[in-house]
């Protein structure tokens, strides 16, 4: 099947209503890796119920999340082959911890880099308040379809990536992944086989099921949090990456932090860079360093 340009981009994507409690916000939470340092109390604040529950800055990703929405047949895509390229995510307004939200996700661009080269779709989600209608947060992806391209699409623009700085990172942070830790991140509504099933993963050219990106970018993100902001989840503004390999669930993440908010991250086992180009915005001390 190939990808007719004008009907992707037009592709319906239902709105997706959610009854948010408190239990997704801790699920959350979990399936990124909070709580697995038992004398960390700061990382308690997001797990435990019974204290002032707090929402880790990443959520956004998976709310209103409108599943694996690719596998539909009508795209035209080959849904095997897709992988998360890059990511975004915005906070406009405070997340709520409990509540009901709306996700509204669009296409914003698709670029075919050619046959045998695949192609880049562009979307966006507005994760709104269903009470007042405010929109809480933005959050914007980069798709590689792998197995398409060459359909006569647009050959541009392709979006820039955030330079990385020269000289070695100021902070480094490594937390551990698990072995399940896949299999529960799904139950936040991202379901694509690929992070379960050995045989879709073999068939898409992995040697086992892999690590949702956006769990990736939620154990990133906790280490953001940690070193440019002290955890205080107000500072938080945004953050941009651009997924360069997988992770297996059990490997260690590496993330390397410039001052400036620049990032990558990088699996310990392999030594190979996970997430690249990355840039953070917290709100700043007085000195420019660091909130504390």
């Amino acid at each position: 099947m190939t990808i007719n340009p004008d009907h992707l981009l037009n592709f319906p994507i239902p709105d997706v209503r959610q009854r948010l409690t408190r239990r997704d916000t801790i699920l959350y939470a979990l399936s990124v890796g909070l709580g697995q340092d038992p004398l960390d109390a700061r990382q308690l604040d997001f797990v435990d119920q019974h204290r002032t529950l707090r929402v880790l800055p990443s959520m956004p990703v998976v709310l209103g999340h409108p599943g694996f929405w690719l596998l539909d047949p009508r795209t035209g895509v080959d849904a095997v082959r897709v992988v998360h390229g890059e990511q975004s995510v915005e906070i406009l307004r405070p997340l709520p911890v409990e509540g009901e939200v709306i996700g509204r996700t669009r296409i914003t661009g698709l670029v075919d880099k050619g046959a045998g080269r695949g192609a880049l779709l562009y979307s966006e989600k507005q994760v709104i308040d269903a009470a007042s209608g405010d929109v809480l947060a933005l959050t914007r992806s980069t798709t590689f379809l792998r197995g398409d391209g060459g359909f006569g699409g647009p050959s541009g623009p392709v979006r820039p990536a955030h330079p990385m700085p020269e000289g070695a990172p100021e902070f480094v942070v490594d937390l551990p992944t698990r072995p399940e830790q896949a299999l529960l991140y799904r139950l936040n509504g991202d379901d694509n086989p690929l992070h379960a099933d050995p045989t879709f993963a073999e068939q898409a050219g992995f040697p086992r099921p892999i690590l949702h990106g956006l769990c990736t970018l939620g154990v990133v993100a906790h280490a953001l949090l940690r070193v440019l902001g002290d955890y205080d989840t107000t500072a938080f503004r945004s953050l941009d990456l651009r997924f360069s390999a997988p992770v297996l669930p059990g490997e260690t993440i590496r993330t390397e932090i410039w001052r400036d908010g620049s990032f990558r991250a990088r699996v310990l086992e392999r030594d190979e860079i996970v997430v690249n180009n990355g840039h953070a915005v917290f709100e700043r001390a007085p000195d420019g360093g660091p909130k504390r």
